[in-house]
């Protein structure tokens, strides 16, 4: 008999443990993308619960202080494209695969600013020298305009004080 009584208990104990252990499948309703394996719940609930339990949040992106000095009152244009061509060699030596951000000014200072594989922000996402639109700005309030020429090689243009595309005071750095 106390060689039964033994599986028995352990198989009871199993069950117990299977049963109140948490679930985070279909039953417990919706996976959350910002918390994968945490389903959502409503307002109320996650008030509760975040009171028990302190969910972390995401690491920040590491930042760079290249940039420190872009459109700084002690600098001029030439000292800014200088600046931005450095922070882009920067990305590139920690992606040599993937050269260049690529895309729109924006996409571009979404990956300099940390939106990248490494989380890395190689201009803080706060810099005075991004606009509303998420915009890298020359000092003048402008979109810079980047022209990727190559993987390793990206031109950036400056409207000049004018704030005009491809007029006479417009400043170029091309690598």
């Amino acid at each position: 008999m106390k060689r039964l009584a033994l599986p028995i208990v352990a198989l009871l104990l199993l069950a117990l443990v299977w049963f109140l252990w948490p679930r985070h499948d279909e039953e417990a309703g919706t996976i959350d993308p910002n918390h994968p394996g945490l389903p959502v719940s409503s307002p109320a609930q996650s008030k509760i619960e975040n009171q028990k339990f302190k969910i972390p949040s995401p690491p920040a992106a590491e930042v760079s202080h290249l940039a420190d000095l872009l459109n700084s009152p002690a600098g001029d244009i030439r000292a800014d494209l200088r600046i931005l061509d450095e922070c882009l060699a920067t990305f590139r030596t920690n992606f040599p695969r993937d050269g260049n951000p690529v895309g729109s000014n924006a996409e571009i200072t979404a990956a300099l600013t940390g939106r990248n594989k490494i989380k890395f922000a190689f201009i803080p996402p706060n810099h005075p020298a991004i606009n509303r639109n998420g915009e890298l700005c020359d000092r003048w309030g402008t979109p810079f305009y980047f022209h990727a020429e190559s993987g390793t090689r990206m031109g950036i243009r400056s409207a000049g004080p004018d704030k005009k595309l491809y007029t006479e005071d417009d400043v170029v750095l091309t690598p």
